[in-house]
């Protein structure tokens, strides 16, 4: 019984009993309570035999599933690849040091998710452009600030070479994790009963421990998290099909043509409605694996020395002789895999209600903490948008739109569709007066500019009376002596760019 129960049950004088138990493969177990009154002159060694009795009842119900314990859990935070798709914001981070929703990193999802679910004991393993994850990490999520992590710890791995091992680069995620297989021999995690793999560039809400319990309610060598999904996605992430206990039985990772309508299933078995279930005909995976101990160093290092991907070869390979299990998560999560995706995701956040709210008081999500004065916003007009701490806005118009801390928006800016980063540290009034009457431009985005559906990194230098609005509807280019890319029909000004007073894009 947890203290708030027992709190609730010392003030309606109740105690719980068992009503019913309940079952699914999918879902894992479920116990529900129901209360029942109690006399009034209740004495208190009464009410301390209700543990007792609540015990002797399970045990008559014959449940011998264990409770999941964050103790013996711990996560691994893959740093990604060289992030690609994602260019030009990846030209100088990995990909879960880029910035989302204003002021977080993407890199604070998996870590925030992690300590609210309990598990303290967490791996981020790097490789591309680390610097700024490696600093985003240390400040924030520090074992001397402040925050309790007990016997827990976060710790960045980089790719290391190994001098007469052969060990280069991570040549995938499961290479990646077999290097560093070693720490999980070490004594401190010798009570370590499942690993946690996750990705560092998705973004989502999910308690880890209800998908550690019903991996292990049910008997599972692996679990998977999955979700339905539509056919228009369908070929970007790795498909199954799973059987009415919710064993994976076929894995194909991003199928394609005649493959792929072969993956389709009926996903009424997840719980969706027959409408929903027309819309979803895929089970996708969300690249968030629950490896056994022992079972993940079994097939890194003995069974499948030479696979390096988990998703294109582990998975799949194992799932012919492991209890593979599929974890429904029927809730937001997305993929920010590429420009647009990342864009999309963005200005999703503005929407009314928002697919996923970073202000959750229950999990909150954690970032760096700056100690940045409030925003001043001085006769503008802001709609739908969030303006992050630390911003200066004067007599500008803003709509579905993210600013980013400590950025500046001039009179008579009008920002519509615009993912703006802001800037990592302020000019002064002075510095900003003197790059004016030089002919410089000042950080931040000057008087009368318009931006229309577009992303602006960070430190980024617009001029006055500037038009960035992708005007010949161009799909792709790249003018990075201009200061700019454009991805799927979306401008990205470039960090610690320049844009010239006057310029039209």
């Amino acid at each position: 019984m947890t203290t708030t129960t027992m709190t609730q049950f010392y003030s309606t004088n109740t105690t719980p009993k068992i009503s019913s138990f309940q079952s699914s493969s999918l879902f894992g177990d479920r116990v529900v309570k129901m209360g029942t009154s109690l006399r009034a002159n209740a004495k208190t060694k009464t009410r301390f035999a209700i543990t007792s009795l609540l015990s002797n009842t399970l045990e008559g119900h014959q449940l011998s599933k264990r409770e999941a314990d964050p103790n013996n859990v711990a996560s691994i935070i893959l740093g990604g690849g060289a992030g690609t798709r994602l260019f030009p914001l990846t030209q100088r981070r990995a990909k879960p040091a880029v910035p989302i929703g204003g002021c977080y990193r993407l890199i604070d999802v998996p870590m925030s998710n992690c300590i609210n679910s309990g598990i303290n004991k967490i791996y981020v393993l790097t490789q591309f452009n680390s610097q700024s994850l490696n600093r985003h990490l240390a400040r924030t999520y520090n074992m001397g600030n402040g925050i309790t992590f007990g016997d827990g710890f976060v710790e960045v791995l980089a790719a290391t070479q190994i001098p007469g091992e052969g060990q280069g680069w991570f040549k995938g995620t499961a290479d990646a994790v077999r290097q560093f297989l070693w720490l999980f021999e070490d004594a401190k995690h010798r009570q370590l009963e499942n690993i946690l793999i996750l990705s560092g560039d998705h973004l989502y809400r999910m308690d880890y421990m209800d998908f550690v319990q019903k991996h292990i309610s049910s008997g599972a060598d692996i679990s998977v998290s999955c979700l339905p999904i539509d056919e228009s996605r369908a070929s970007d992430f790795g498909l199954m099909k799973i059987d009415d206990m919710g064993r994976i039985h076929q894995f194909l990772e991003k199928p394609r043509g005649e493959s792929l309508m072969s993956m389709k299933v009926d996903t009424t078995v997840l719980g969706l409605s027959s409408q929903d279930a027309k819309k979803f005909p895929y089970i996708a995976s969300m690249g968030v694996y629950l490896f056994k101990t022992d079972v993940l160093l079994q097939l890194l290092r003995c069974q499948y020395p030479t696979a390096n991907d988990f998703g294109s070869e582990i998975i799949p390979m194992a799932a012919e002789e492991y209890n593979v299990q599929a974890y429904l998560f029927n809730d937001y999560w997305e993929d920010i895999g590429t420009i647009k995706s990342f864009f999309d995701a963005n200005l999703a956040l503005t929407e009314k209600p928002p697919k996923f709210l970073f202000h959750d008081p229950r999990k909150p999500i954690f970032t760096c903490p700056r100690f940045l004065p409030p925003t001043k916003i001085e006769d503008s007009r802001i709609l739908n948008s969030m303006i992050s701490h630390g911003c200066f806005l004067r007599e500008c118009s803003v709509e579905h739109s993210i600013v980013g801390v400590r950025s500046r928006l001039e009179y008579g800016v009008e920002l519509k569709d615009t993912m703006m980063m802001g800037a990592d540290y302020y000019q002064t009034e002075a510095e900003i007066a003197s790059n004016l009457a030089e002919g410089k431009v000042p950080i931040g985005v000057g008087r009368n500019t318009k931006i229309l559906n577009c992303i602006i990194d960070k430190n980024a230098k617009i001029g006055k009376d500037v038009i960035i609005a992708n005007k010949d509807k161009v799909e792709e280019a790249d003018r990075p002596l201009e200061g700019f890319y454009i991805r799927s029909g979306i401008m990205v000004v470039l960090k610690n760019a320049t844009i010239p007073d006057g310029t039209i894009i």
